[in-house]
């Protein structure tokens, strides 16, 4: 019996028009004990894993319009649930194995494997998906998913029974198709005449297949408890957070009441004066960027102010949507002629944003503006604004505690991305506000466009503009394995004629949708005042790849060293090795570079044998014109750089342990970047 069936039964939409989110909480409520054990190899309490089931309730919800029947309900809705798993697992509090004493050796090996090991053998042996399905949702080939199982059953083995066992390496890759019947005839007769006649394949096999069957019973992740009341506290929870939509719908339909019988008014003045906004805010804002907003009717203009220790902060204006919560602020040094700028994140933070905020996006990052003219005009007084996460409701009140700001020097480059470098760089103190806040609506573009890069499709789905951003949400095919392209970069995006710049520091957000061929993403650009999209030109700036290449490299402690060897291209020296507590390796490529990092590990003389590597390695920054930058060397102004690419040039490997004899260097494949300059031209519907 497998954890969760993939045959489990499906929510249609005329359930949810009828019942509405009653539905999909029913749905979970008779799924729970499967996906409460899931949950709870990611998380470790109760608090948690209600967190878990709410939220996935409400996205599963939010997004069921667009599921597809091309995958299975269950693994729709279970990606659903990993992605908030992963979200939330960031506070591990207790260990996997408490309260578990059947399977506690058990989930202690599980817990020690790498991430993505570990991901693997969950979804493949405690869910029941296949390895394909399970493999599509990591985004790993075939090949690399067996790897991953391998080496994730040789760990758990290890650390269950304590020994070495030592099989043939050449016969490893069959262990899974033998144990799993999926050998071709000729293959299986060949293996196992082999295995007849080796003892040590017969010992190594014995013990793997142990593991397997160990893994392959579902009591292992059947045998949590759900607590009892777990889905009556997350039912009342939904049940007020319902309560409070339609009160404040309520509220707002009163609201509506009153500013309709005085618009005919204020539309009156508008009329025939002019647009009474653009004056106002033009004479009275000293914020350039506040200002845009306000002129277009957009956001909340507000004087909040606190001072402490000589710094006066005023909080000038928000405007919220469903991407983000943009603050504006001004600081002011009253003794000496200093400018601050500040940090979400690095001295402040929301005291209630758990409560208030979206937890499925994260703070944008926006860098102090030194050049604008409003922050060369007074040398104490600087103008910024702060990205945070968007609201969850329609508004609320953001509780904003400051207890230090960063120093901004404008002959320091370092200074300009957020970073001072000097120990009386910052400024400490306590600054509190309460910020009302109200999210503004949003208006989506469907778009029918699919374009190809390097071989890849690319596939555009929809454009939305918001009062903060423009954001293109588009998908990448993930059909061949080999080559899988991990992220696009663009160049300004061009609607109805006029250039909307890309958000450098924005770059691209993973999309929570799942589609089995198909990976989501959204790219932010500036925002598009007043304009209703027509024709959009969408310009390729560069690609980011994963390539697939493997290769080998025996290792020889006697050799001299020295030793260079081809590889993508480039030619890579392997130029130390010793043995020692720890064993290290260094390799480096300095010229000639294809590829821009690695993927690789270094097999010990006892291959069964795993062994705690640890890496450090020296880079350089390359633009797209060719000219190198060092890290190490000073400060870079990172804003200035054309489309730079990190090149690893150097890599010391550790193998921690004593006097570990390196065998192989096995290169599994590399990252590299293309650059582009390719124009679609996309209508919108």
């Amino acid at each position: 019996m497998s954890l969760i069936p993939a045959k489990m039964d499906a929510i249609t939409i005329t359930t949810v028009q009828e019942k509405g989110i009653d539905s999909v909480v029913d749905w979970f409520d008779r799924h729970k004990q499967s996906f409460y054990a899931l949950g709870w190899f990611y998380l470790r309490n109760q608090q948690q894993m209600e967190e878990l089931f709410y939220r996935s309730i409400i996205k599963v919800h939010k997004e069921l319009p667009r599921y597809k029947n091309d995958v299975s309900f269950a693994l729709w809705v279970t990606s659903i649930f990993i992605d908030n798993c992963r979200e939330l697992s960031q506070d591990k509090v207790l260990p996997v194995s408490e309260g578990m004493e059947p399977h506690e050796n058990l989930f202690k090996a599980l817990d020690q494997l790498e991430d993505d090991e570990k991901e693997a053998m969950v979804l493949t042996y405690g869910t029941g998906f296949s390895q394909e399905e399970a493999a599509h949702f990591l985004r790993f080939s075939a090949d690399k998913m067996k790897e991953l199982l391998f080496s994730g059953i040789q760990s758990v083995r290890t650390q269950l029974y304590g020994s070495t066992f030592n099989g043939c390496r050449e016969y490893h890759k069959s262990y899974l198709d033998y144990l799993e019947k999926s050998m071709d005839r000729p293959e299986k007769i060949e293996f196992e005449m082999h295995i007849y006649d080796c003892r040590e394949c017969q010992e190594d096999l014995a013990t793997f297949q142990d593991v397997t069957l160990m893994l392959n019973h579902a009591d292992w992740m059947n045998d949590w408890p759900v607590p009892e009341h777990f889905m009556e506290n997350i039912k009342e929870r939904l049940a007020e957070k319902e309560k409070d939509r339609q009160q404040k719908s309520k509220k707002r339909k009163k609201m509506a009441l009153f500013f309709a019988s005085v618009f005919v008014f204020i539309f009156g003045i508008g009329f025939f004066t002019g647009a009474f906004a653009n004056v106002y805010y033009g004479w009275t804002e000293e914020d350039e960027q506040l200002r845009a907003f306000l002129q277009q009717g957009l956001g909340q203009r507000m004087n909040l102010e606190a001072e402490s220790d000589g710094i006066k902060i005023k909080i000038k204006g928000v405007v919220a949507d469903d991407f983000q919560t943009l603050v504006f602020y001004e600081i002011e040094d009253i003794n000496e002629d200093k400018q601050y700028a500040m940090n979400y994140g690095d001295g402040l933070f929301v005291e209630n944003e758990s409560e208030i905020m979206s937890q499925e996006s994260y703070p944008r990052y926006y860098l102090p503006d030194l050049d604008a003219e409003m922050n060369k005009k007074e040398k104490n007084v600087f103008y910024g604004k702060l990205g945070m996460r968007p609201l969850d409701e329609d508004n609320g009140i953001i509780k904003l505690k400051i207890e230090r700001i960063l120093e901004l020097i404008p002959e320091d480059p370092s200074s300009r991305i957020g970073f001072g470098n000097r120990s009386n760089g910052f400024k400490m103190g306590e600054w509190n506000f309460e910020v009302p806040v109200t999210k503004q609506p949003s208006i989506e573009y469907e778009l029918d466009k699919t374009s190809e890069i390097e071989g890849v499709q690319v596939r555009f789905d929809k454009l939305t503009i918001a009062p903060t951003a423009t954001i293109l949400h588009y998908g990448i095919h993930t059909g061949e394995p080999e080559k899988r392209m991990e992220f696009i970069s663009f160049g300004d995006l061009e609607v109805n004629n006029k250039k909307v710049k890309t958000d450098r520091y924005g770059g691209f957000y993973p999309e929570s949708r799942f589609d089995m061929d198909w990976h989501g993403f959204q790219t932010h650009f500036d925002p598009i005042f007043g304009e209703k999209p027509k024709e959009v030109k969408v310009q390729f700036a560069s690609a980011y790849f994963t390539i697939e290449d493997d290769k080998s490299i025996d290792l020889d402690v006697n050799a001299k060293y020295p030793q260079t060897f081809e590889y993508a291209g480039s030619t890579i020296s392997i130029d130390k090795m010793e043995v020692g507590q720890p064993t290290t390796i260094v390799i480096s490529n300095h010229e000639n570079r294809e590829y821009e990092s690695l993927h690789l590990n270094v097999v010990g003389e006892n291959e069964g044998d795993i062994h705690p590597m640890s890496m450090d390695s020296k880079s350089i920054l390359v633009d797209k014109n060719g000219v190198e930058y060092d890290p190490m060397s000073g400060p870079i102004e990172y804003e200035k750089l054309e489309q730079p690419r990190h090149f690893i040039t150097e890599q010391t490997i550790r193998l921690e342990g004593n006097k570990i004899i390196p065998k192989r260097l096995d290169i599994y494949g590399y990252n590299t970047t293309k650059y582009l300059d390719d124009v679609v031209e996309i209508s919108v519907k």
